[in-house]
């Protein structure tokens, strides 16, 4: 409460203030809302912030009732009315740049609320019962602890998203029945008979050597005990949850306008995911002249690669001979390992800021291999699907390890935790739009690190850029103009090289997840429009490096943030980070 009594007293004295000390009131309540904010988020969803930035959970999960989501929007509002009441004239470059990121994160947990958000809490790419098990092992006992504590809490967070999937389901706000074709098999893989066959045991296997012999053995059998009673029968529950109840329920439509009031919460699912005010017949047409524009480069890439025949031909031979088809999981991971290093030798030639957080690459868990996406990135690891090594070409691996780990997402995020000069609230914050345009964009400059060695590597790219373009078609298409499953796969298809399993799986992901897919190629085309406006109004002065870091060092924010962050970066010569010297 005290932060809310001081961020009220300083705005009543900005009133009779000078600009400077006007400006210097503004900021501090503005910080100090954020900071409330911020520390409410921890408190509600159990989080302990480390000195890093980083946060880690407790011992327990977060409430997902409908009451405790409520809860949260109304004081969203709150938060926002307050935030409303500051003078944004008053405020500095910066702190502006800090009011747009909280006002969005505020208006996204409104939306989500009006929407009723919870009552489909998953869909054919993510769900809530993933990425619960940790993969190895913890630091201290007390790690354990929480893990134990997590455990065996989940009976309680597992009933409380089905009953909310329930009331989805009761109102016909499900995810798409042809999307979650053998979905449960993520599920199954935590119905276990020994807990130590359990993905949940894995950390127990691992344990510190320091451990003392009594710690290890007391947290052992705790562990054990809490996957017999608490994660095998929760994830049993479940299984026969979505088998049995839910997706002999789920809708038939495919498109978000089927939804109760589907086309005002397809509205807010494109603002919410691009950070931009941009209409579904708007998207539409970006993503027709991306489509054409990008064939055109196709062409070329075709012609040095000597390939005697039409694109679709080329397309075919790309899709079906051997020489591009890892023989192992292994070699497929050696790849992209080798892209990463090679990425090392060129990177301090493109960014002054070099973050020292590591990231490591590892294969996609198998009990979501099959039907999830090619990789995703993130602070600690990217990963690559390794399943099905014929539907993941290898001249698509350099263009997917640019874009999740180096200089994508893994050292984006890093970039941004290392700041030390962000709020708080801003460390781990993420936006689609610019998260996923940098990912898609440091793609693109892979051309200019000379990443990309073989036409065969450059057409992959490209293929990569067509997919992200065609979704700007295919996700409106759905979920706008009402095409068919039939016809979304048909387009990815015929416009890009991915292989038949590979389209499946994103068309699904589309249909199950409306909006999200518009984030790459928005994004990424604000990024290179931003750029090419600082390359020609900079001339000489222009340095990659500088703009890269200014870009980085914001963390992720809305894409408006980001503009105005380069017209400052403009106006003041083009100016690096401070701190950071550039040769």
């Amino acid at each position: 409460m005290r932060t809310a009594i001081l961020g009220a007293a300083v705005l009543a004295a900005s009133a009779f203030a000078t600009p400077l000390a006007a400006q210097e009131n503004a900021d501090q309540a503005l910080m100090a809302l954020a900071d409330e904010w911020y520390d409410y988020q921890l408190s509600e969803y159990g989080l302990t912030e480390q000195e890093n930035g980083s946060t880690e959970y407790g011992d327990s999960l977060w409430s997902v009732t409908p009451e405790s989501q409520r809860a949260r929007a109304a004081r969203a509002e709150q938060i926002l009315e307050r935030l409303n009441a500051i003078d944004k004239a008053a405020l500095s470059e910066e702190a502006r740049t800090n009011a747009l990121v909280l006002r969005t994160l505020l208006q996204s947990d409104i939306g989500d609320a009006r929407f009723s958000e919870w009552e489909m809490p998953f869909d054919s790419d993510s769900n809530f019962w993933s990425y619960l098990a940790a993969r190895s092992g913890f630091t201290t006992v007390e790690d354990y602890e929480n893990y134990i504590g997590r455990m065996n809490d989940l009976p309680r967070y597992f009933a409380e998203q089905t009953v909310n999937a329930q009331a989805g389901l009761d109102r016909g706000f499900s995810v798409p029945r042809v999307t979650l074709a053998g979905r449960d098999a993520s599920i199954e893989a935590y119905v276990v008979d020994d807990p130590e066959a359990s993905p949940f045991w894995a950390p127990f296997g691992d344990m510190p050597e320091r451990f003392s012999d009594e710690d290890r053995e007391r947290l052992q059998v705790a562990g054990r005990a809490a996957i017999a009673e608490s994660v095998t029968p929760a994830y049993r529950e479940l299984l026969t949850f979505f088998r049995e109840t839910y997706l002999p329920q789920t809708r038939t439509t495919l498109g978000a306008s089927e939804f109760p009031d589907g086309e005002a919460y397809y509205a807010q699912q494109i603002r919410q995911y691009t950070t931009l005010d941009l209409t579904a017949e708007q998207i539409h047409g970006i993503g027709v002249e991306e489509v054409a524009r990008i064939a055109a480069e196709m062409e070329k890439v075709k012609a040095e690669a000597e390939f005697d025949g039409t694109l679709a031909e080329f397309v075919t031979f790309l899709r079906t001979d051997a020489q591009f088809v890892a023989d192992t999981g292994d070699e497929l991971m050696g790849v992209s390992s080798y892209v990463a290093k090679r990425v090392d030798g060129e990177i301090a030639d493109y960014f002054g800021f070099l973050p020292r957080h590591r990231f490591t690459i590892r294969p996609v868990d198998p009990a979501i291999a099959p039907f999830y996406t090619a990789g995703r990135g993130g602070l600690d690891a990217c990963q690559m699907n390794t399943y099905d090594l014929p539907s993941r070409p290898l001249y698509n691996i350099p263009a997917l390890t640019l874009h999740e780990c180096s200089p994508g997402h893994s050292f984006q995020a890093a970039v941004a935790l290392e700041q030390d000069e962000a709020p708080r609230f801003r460390r781990q914050t993420y936006f689609s739009g610019f998260g996923e345009g940098w990912g898609l964009y440091v793609e693109y400059l892979g051309e200019e690190m000379g990443i990309y060695r073989t036409p065969y590597e450059k057409f992959g790219r490209l293929s990569y850029e067509m997919w992200r373009a065609a979704r700007l078609v295919i996700d409106t298409g759905i979920h706008h103009y009402g095409w068919t499953r039939e016809q979304a796969v048909e387009y990815l298809s015929s416009h890009t090289a991915l292989s038949d399993r590979e389209v499946g799986t994103e068309i699904d992901r589309y249909i199950s997840w409306p909006g999200q897919a518009l984030a790459y190629k928005l994004g990424e085309m604000t990024i290179r429009r931003v750029r090419n406006k600082a390359e020609e109004a900079l001339g000489d002065d222009f340095d990659i490096r500088k703009f890269h870091d200014v870009v980085l060092s914001l963390g992720s924010v809305p894409l408006p943030a980001l503009e105005a962050r380069i017209d400052a970066f403009i106006a003041d010569g083009g100016q690096g980070l401070p701190g950071v010297t550039y040769d």
